[in-house]
């Protein structure tokens, strides 16, 4: 097998968003944080444990005409810290941004305890801190592992 018969070949987009440099085994969870399950007829192309130079393995997502919210980047950024975002225009990288991880996140996660003041019936929008260990409910102190994140995701 040659060289070129390794290359990952997926078509380009024309206008749209690549995510690429996703942990293994994360790009599922990436189409679940956006919304996108097949139904709403969006282009999509997915690469999982494909071969990388950075990360042994690693898993890609191009999705055609959308660019991604921040507060589905700032998910992002705590589900695959090493990820980078392509925003393509006529099939071309217009811009290209590593994530950075942000201090806090409102509104995407669920609180897992129950008894958080988030789970009840009030209208109070969840918030954590993003710690090296996971998240920090802004309410209740209740930790999310990273591994655990995708578990508790909201967004939709």
């Amino acid at each position: 097998m040659t060289d070129t018969d390794r290359e990952l070949r997926v078509s380009k987009i024309r206008n749209g968003t690549v995510i690429d440099h996703l942990a293994a085994g994360q790009a599922l969870n990436v189409l679940a944080l956006l919304g996108i399950d097949g139904s709403g007829g969006e282009s999509v192309s997915v690469g999982i444990n494909v071969p990388s130079d950075k990360l042994a393995t690693k898993d890609i997502v191009k999705v055609e005409d959308r660019e991604l919210s921040q507060s589905e980047v700032d998910v992002l950024s705590v589900i695959s810290p090493e990820a980078t975002i392509n925003i393509i225009r006529d099939y071309e990288v217009v811009e290209k941004q590593r994530i950075d991880r942000p201090e806090s996140v409102e509104g995407v996660l669920a609180c897992p305890n129950r008894n958080c003041i988030t789970s009840g019936s009030e209208p109070i929008r969840t918030r954590f801190a993003v710690l090296d260990e996971g998240l920090r409910c802004h309410y209740c102190g209740e930790i999310v592992r990273e591994a655990e994140v995708t578990d508790h995701l909201t967004v939709a």
